[in-house]
């Protein structure tokens, strides 16, 4: 125990190496399976080729802009004065920036690699069984999620290490400088910059990427050609599956590896404001959100044990939950002994005392509303649930009505998520004061390796299912492959209520941290400039939103045209003697997604820095306030929306019931959701899912920012001492009357 103790610091990136090495060992046996025949391998390779082409574009342009954000973070001169040394810290944040960018961009490119070799092998397995094809596209997904999990908790955790030492935080007599821990926290924010802009980028342009493919081949494929989905004679089926991976894949890891690193790093700023006298010098706060987010790896490999069904007729969402629910439990579990053993008794942030008992109570807040957003998440998209049912009886009587009925359902869902958010923020707080808002959402965050399995299954398996189309494989092959589609969409779903979850419990931490580094007691909206902060940032999730939505409807009416070219110029297509020009539908999306991305990624990234420099702190903290509680809501209502819809379609494609007549595809009612699920494309692909890193962004450039604008920084040069604690001692004599003794700062 007492190496464990003494070494703790160093086990933290060790268990980053676990995660990856084991996602290493899944990796080579998803190579190993079966990749079925000739023209099945074919057709996969177009979809890698594709995607493999669009993040060649993307990252041209994501590494010129990491290079002009590098410089211009080492060109801020920061200087810090530690040990009576003044230390340039600005260009030690830019290395870090550029870590956490190509981290970030690694992780997308893991998840997304051994997508498109888990996709066909899916299809060949969904011969077979089940069971089996269900195994290859969890398997990849596993490798996903442990992927972003590790590289996350081996880049913080190595990085801390290095400015620790660099920094000369610890002395040789074993007593830590409060200073020099300030800034080496302070220059890792960094590292969480860099992986927020690339997760910006990456899911803004991969969700143009493949919702401009998605809505180019279902508008011409499905409603105008009347064929299937996925067949092979629709010229934008390829661009259309190289998006799930693009968009859905590495998109979403690069935004999670984001919420990850920006979820440890809050609790880590606030975690350095806390007095304690413990075993790990004072510094066990700031450990404490890396330990348990490092075990939450290991918590979720235990789970990925449990995902396995008896035959086709087992269900397989129960066995993605019981995988879910038992590495949560494991969590829960073990966060006890660890919060008992690292704190100590007592503990006091910014005035507010609390136990180490209350920072477990905070986790278990975190870890509930985390499964309560995703429960709540899978009722509103899910099919056959009230919702989707709502919006399949108003197909019946046309378009327009199943649009409204979509967006009723959108809306409403914001209900209860908004509820338990605030009850969890409220719950937290109580328990551990901001310490206890930022622990519960490193709670929550803890078994992201699992989170991301469950979610990029979902689009391997979507993959899978348009190969076997493709392919005119036999039925029964496509119903498996339908059957974990089907899945796949609500746990799609669910991912993005949990990402959505965990952003508003992390852009309230770094608020938190913004306000005591930019020097600020509170945000006072009875002051003119700072409610027209507020009203411009609810504002700001809105044209984000609108810039999203029209890139995708601009890209794909240019999918559109070439779709009908292709059907016109090129005879034979629809009789399978001629072969679709995919590669043109390919080029489309990616030059259109690269394009398009960059002016919502610009509003993100500047304007944090033109209102906080111009109009200062306490104005940006009531533009981040806006931002936050707008961008939330529309997360919600949008992803929410888009799913709904999505099954809606789908539960025509099985068949359903509306006033006793049976429908199917192709009927009136199924036309009716399939331009539901268009309209609702772009808003759980694109709009939705970015909300998440909009907010989180926004709140990282604030932070990085705050010591050039605090209010009480006359000169940046040297480090303000913090007043650790003030406490007032007080006697009370026999009648009851009270004097003051001493005033103590500690």
């Amino acid at each position: 125990m007492d190496f464990l103790q003494n070494n703790l610091i160093y086990s933290i990136p060790l268990l980053g190496i676990i995660g990856i090495l084991v996602m290493a060992v899944k990796s080579a046996w998803v190579n190993r399976q079966d990749a079925g025949d000739a023209n099945m391998q074919e057709l996969a390779g177009y979809i890698a080729d594709g995607a493999m082409a669009f993040l060649k574009a993307e990252w041209k342009v994501l590494s010129i802009f990491a290079a002009f954000a590098a410089a211009l973070l080492a060109y801020s001169g920061t200087i810090h004065e530690i040990n009576g040394k003044e230390i340039h810290s600005s260009w030690i944040i830019s290395i870090a920036f550029i870590i956490g960018a190509v981290f970030s961009a690694f992780a997308g490119y893991i998840g997304m690699n051994v997508a498109t070799k888990a996709n066909v092998r899916t299809t060949q397995a969904a011969r077979t069984s089940l069971k089996q094809a269900l195994k290859v596209s969890f398997t990849g997904g596993t490798v996903m999620g442990l992927g972003v999990a590790g590289l996350a908790v081996l880049g913080l955790g190595g990085l801390f290490i290095v400015f620790l030492s660099y920094f000369n935080v610890i002395g040789a007599d074993g007593t830590v400088s409060v200073i020099n821990m300030k800034t080496a926290i302070e220059v890792l924010t960094g590292f969480s910059l860099g992986a927020e802009s690339i997760a910006l980028f990456a899911r803004v342009g991969g969700g143009i990427y493949t919702k401009a493919a998605d809505v180019g081949a279902d508008l011409v494929g499905k409603v105008e050609a009347g064929i299937p989905e996925d067949d092979v004679r629709n010229p934008a089926t390829i661009a259309d599956n190289v998006g799930d991976n693009v968009g859905d894949v590495a998109g979403m890891g690069a935004d999670l590896f984001g919420s990850y690193v920006a979820t440890i790093l809050a609790t880590m700023v606030l975690g350095q404001e806390i007095t304690v006298v413990d075993k790990f010098n004072g510094m066990s706060p700031i450990l404490l959100p890396m330990v348990i987010c490092g075990l939450g790896i290991i918590f979720s490999i235990i789970g990925t044990w449990f995902v396995t069904i008896k035959d086709d007729k087992s269900n397989v969402q129960t066995a993605l939950n019981l995988g879910n629910w038992s590495s949560i439990a494991i969590t829960a579990i073990s966060s006890f002994f660890i919060v008992r053993w690292m704190l100590p008794e007592t503990l006091n942030l910014r005035g507010y005392e609390f136990s180490s008992m209350n920072v477990f109570y905070a986790i278990m807040v975190g870890l509930a509303v985390g499964t309560i957003m995703s429960i709540v998440t899978e009722y509103y998209t899910a099919m056959g649930k009230a919702p989707v049912n709502s919006i399949i009886q108003q197909s019946s009587t046309g378009h327009a009505t199943n649009i409204i009925a979509g967006l009723a359902v959108g809306m409403k869902s914001t209900v209860i998520p908004i509820l338990v958010l605030a009850g969890g923020i409220m719950a937290s707080y109580y328990f551990a004061g901001l310490y206890g808002v930022a622990i519960a959402a490193a709670g929550m965050m803890a078994t992201t390796a699992m989170q991301l399995a469950i979610d990029a299954f979902g689009p391997i398996a979507d993959n899978a299912g348009g190969i076997a189309e493709m392919s005119q494989l036999p039925p029964e092959v496509r119903e498996r492959t339908d059957n974990l589609d089907a899945v796949g969409n609500t746990t799609a779903a669910t991912g993005k209520g949990f990402a959505i979850a965990s952003a508003a419990l992390t852009s309230l931490a770094l608020f938190a941290a913004f306000v005591g580094i930019a020097g600020i007691s509170a945000i006072d909206i009875y002051k003119a400039p700072v409610l027209a902060g507020l009203f411009v940032g609810g504002m700001i999730p809105f044209v984000f939103s609108a810039l999203c939505i029209q890139a995708v409807g601009k890209a794909a009416m240019d999918m559109v045209q070439e779709v009908r070219r292709q059907f016109r110029e090129i005879p034979g297509i629809m009789e399978y003697k001629a072969k679709p020009e995919y590669e043109k539908c390919v080029a489309i999306s990616t030059k259109a997604s690269i394009r398009e991305m960059m002016l919502p990624g610009a509003i993100a990234l500047i304007t944090p820095v033109i209102v906080g420099f111009i109009f200062g702190p306490e104005v940006l903290g009531g533009l981040l306030a806006g931002v936050t509680v707008s961008g939330v809501l529309m997360g919600i209502f949008q992803s929410n929306a888009g799913g709904a819809w999505d099954n809606a379609k789908k539960s025509f494609e099985k068949g359903v019931e509306i006033n006793g007549e049976m429908y199917y595809k192709k009927s009136e009612p199924h036309k009716a959701s399939v331009t539901g699920d268009t309209v609702g494309d772009p808003f759980k692909d694109t709009s939705g899912p970015s909300m998440n890193i909009l907010i989180k962004l926004m709140s990282i450039v604030s932070l990085v920012i705050a010591p050039y604008i605090a209010i009480s920084a006359t000169d940046i040069k040297v480090a303000a001492p913090i007043i650790k604690e003030i406490r007032i001692e007080k006697t009370i004599d026999s009648l009851g009357n009270v004097t003051i003794d001493t005033l103590k700062n500690n």
